[in-house]
């Protein structure tokens, strides 16, 4: 199948974030796809890829199986298809494969965060996810030239349809070769029920005693009584199943070792 003539994962990203006119350029033969061959950006993520997967498969005592992987279908009339990295396999036994996990291993810039980087990639992920009938895909990054950091994002079929009605409608421009008008924006779809880590994120906006408290944690901080006192609420307020509750003012966020921090968002 040529490039041209199905949706892969990293055209999923494109059509989230808005980039339709130069994807169906190139999907309907306009144009061809741009040479990556120079670029660094690229270039640095595949060359560390397989480094990448050593160290998360010593980080998580992991054998890796199936690198380079391509799984294609047809989904609600669309062509997917999809190369992953690599796959973990938690119950071998008997020769029998079960309980199939996609890696996807990711170089990115130093100052990026591992947040940003699973919303950037969350449709590629879960695209992948959908092709492979996992459970759900490692995400392994190295950051700039020295840090490393991980997360296990779990299946969400909400997300993944209402991202897929996104990609159709994109794909029927291709088919009529029509060119779409007005697809410029990043498509916004929240992640926040996404389990990440086994763990979900909460929107507190309409929270009236959180937001209360971040705002007295935000403006009181010289009334160490009042400060102190909303700091433990605050933190009190977090399930034991979320990884981070948020407002328009601060967000308490679970790091990898469980304990909680706040930060201020203003």
């Amino acid at each position: 199948m040529e490039r041209k003539g199905f949706i892969g994962g990293s055209d999923c990203v494109k059509i989230m974030q808005g980039d339709w006119l130069q994807l169906w350029q190139i999907k309907t033969g306009l144009v061809e796809p741009e040479d990556l061959s120079r670029n660094v950006a690229v270039q640095m993520g595949i060359q560390t890829e397989n480094f990448n997967l050593d160290w998360f498969a010593h980080e998580y005592s992991f054998d890796l199986h199936n690198k380079q992987l391509t799984e294609s279908n047809m989904i609600d009339g669309v062509p997917a298809k999809g190369t992953f990295d690599a796959m973990v396999y938690t119950n071998l036994s008997d020769n029998k494969i079960n309980d199939g996990h996609i890696v996807e291993a990711k170089h990115t810039n130093a100052y990026n965060t591992l947040d940003k980087v699973i919303e950037y990639y969350m449709p590629q992920l879960q695209l992948y996810i959908e092709l492979a009938c996992a459970d759900g895909a490692y995400l392994s990054v190295i950051f700039g030239n020295n840090k490393w950091e991980s997360a296990y994002v779990s299946r969400n079929k909400e997300y993944f349809d209402s991202m897929w009605a996104v990609v159709s409608d994109f794909w029927g421009y291709v088919l009529r070769k029509q060119e779409p008008v007005g697809y410029d924006q990043q498509v916004q779809l929240s992640i926040d029920q996404i389990k990440v880590d086994d763990m979900v994120r909460r929107d507190a906006a309409t929270d009236n005693h959180f937001v209360d408290l971040a705002h007295t944690y935000t403006t009181l901080e010289a009334d160490a009584k009042a400060y102190e006192s909303a700091k433990k609420e605050l933190k009190q307020m977090v399930g034991d199943n979320e990884r981070e509750v948020y407002c328009d003012q601060l967000t308490v966020k679970r790091d990898k070792r469980g304990s909680l921090r706040i930060t201020r968002r203003l």
